[in-house]
């Protein structure tokens, strides 16, 4: 379906993520850039004034316009960006201003697709937009957006969410991924490959991919359960058990669950898993390696058992991730 007089709007508020709104418009005009069928997205940047906005990094931007002059024109999509500050104590809390929910909502309401970048999801549940829905939010602030809006599946991990006509994304830099998906989704896939070479990116992340890598995942931990960790990842190309990590660990296998349980909030099984998933994933982005081969060095055994974990984890397959991540040149 080409974009014929899509009309995106971007908005503008004081101490607004610089890249949540810079982002989403390099990839649109990209598209345009890459395929005729994409000349109807006009991009437009909205604001209550069209004086300079400030953005969290200090940098000044100026509105092309202001939500009163866009009255009685149909959006096709609407972009929220988010914002934070930091109390005293390096806590992080999302901005929802009043005000600027009040124009999200009545945007919204003459919006085809309705998307959030980061913590701008946090103005798309003050909306009510998000009530009954899963969504995902930069992972600093996913807690509180549970807490503060129950009526909202809150899931940290994905890169980005759609849930019908709405979109979520999560870190600052996901408005490219999720930017990604937009035009894969208007214009279909091999549109957006051609934008994210440009881009010097992946096609996407698959929207179940999780924001973090777990090996690098930094978690506070004891050092008992540092040094399992790090015995898993030395020894992830073995059959790992939960009898192999007590005896490292020189405690009982219960007691081992119980630890696994209360610090990283998962199973020693389940964790193992993540690892040799994470070992995979970067042997298929970078290596030649044959299936075979990645489940033998990961610690899967069978290339069955390695596609039933991308599957579980990743909702893809070795295949898929290979041919959407691979880094080295065909």
């Amino acid at each position: 379906m080409s974009p014929v007089g899509r009309l995106i709007v971007i908005v503008l508020f004081e101490g607004v993520d610089l890249l949540d709104v810079t982002g989403p418009p390099e990839v649109f005009s990209l598209a345009r850039r890459e395929t005729e069928e994409a000349a109807g997205y006009e991009v437009v940047l909205a604001a209550e004034t069209t004086d300079p906005v400030t953005t969290s990094a200090g940098v000044r931007i100026l509105p092309d316009l202001t939500f009163d002059d866009l009255a009685g024109r149909s959006v096709d999509t609407l972009v929220v960006p988010g914002a934070v500050e930091t109390d005293g104590q390096g806590r992080v809390h999302p901005l929802t201003d009043p005000a600027v929910v009040r124009r999200v909502e009545q945007l919204a309401g003459r919006t085809r697709r309705v998307t959030s970048v980061c913590v701008g999801a946090h103005i798309l549940a003050a909306a009510g937009l998000l009530d009954g829905k899963r969504a995902t939010t930069h992972w600093s602030t996913a807690q509180r957006l549970a807490a503060d809006h129950p009526l909202v599946e809150v899931d940290a991990d994905p890169i980005f969410i759609r849930e019908g006509n709405v979109w979520t994304g999560a870190g600052i830099s996901a408005c490219l991924d999720l930017s990604l998906a937009l035009v894969a989704d208007d214009l279909g896939e091999a549109v957006a490959l051609r934008v994210a070479r440009q881009l010097v990116m992946y096609l996407k992340r698959p929207s179940g991919q999780s924001q973090f890598s777990v090996p690098l995942e930094q978690i506070s931990t004891t050092r008992r359960i540092e040094d399992l960790r790090h015995y898993i990842l030395r020894n992830i190309g073995e059959p790992l058990t939960v009898a192999d990590l007590a005896g490292h660990g020189h405690i009982g296998e219960r007691q081992l669950t119980r630890i696994f349980k209360s610090e990283l909030g998962t199973t020693p099984h389940a964790y193992i898993e993540s690892v040799r998933v994470e070992r995979a994933r970067n042997q298929l982005e970078s290596t030649d390696a044959t299936l075979e081969r990645i489940a033998t060095t990961c610690g899967f055994g069978t290339t069955d058992t390695l596609v039933r974990a991308f599957r579980r984890r990743l909702d893809t397959t070795p295949t898929e991730y290979r041919l959407r991540f691979r880094t080295r040149p065909e």
